[in-house]
């Protein structure tokens, strides 16, 4: 039962942890709006949230490993499974900065909403459970 619980929450908080890596990634580009030859990154967040389930019912594909103490992990260049590309340029610049702002506030607002109908969504299964465990006590 415990098991259950955990791959059940485990799909939200997954996905928690996807979104929360994509708002770092947009900010990233707000960040650099003004840095010349900067290009904006972004990434298929249900590609890569498809990747992590994968992952997490044991359907990995390459796993990095340390094959010599002086090796280092793969894990500081971003998240497993997510494949980090370039954005397609809707304007040029003459400076090479590929990042519209109205592109960045758009994708950061809807990305925050996801956020939050995900938390919604976990807060409520946490509930339910909470009901369940206590009515069960008694």
């Amino acid at each position: 039962m415990i098991g259950d619980i955990k791959a059940h929450l485990g799909t939200y908080s997954e996905a928690m942890s996807l979104r929360t890596y994509r708002q770092q990634v947009l900010a990233s580009n707000i960040a650099n709006a003004d840095t010349p030859g900067y290009k904006a990154r972004d990434f298929d967040f249900q590609s890569a949230f498809e990747s992590a389930m994968g992952r997490s019912q044991g359907v990995s594909g390459v796993r990095l490993e340390k094959t010599a103490a002086g090796h280092m992990s793969g894990a500081g260049a971003g998240m497993d499974g997510v494949d980090l590309q370039y954005r397609t340029e809707t304007q040029s610049a003459v400076d090479g900065n590929t990042v519209d702002m109205d592109v960045e506030r758009s994708q950061i607002a809807d990305n925050a909403l996801q956020y939050q109908i995900l938390a919604q969504f976990l807060s409520d299964k946490i509930s339910g459970l909470r009901t369940a465990i206590s009515s069960n006590q008694g």
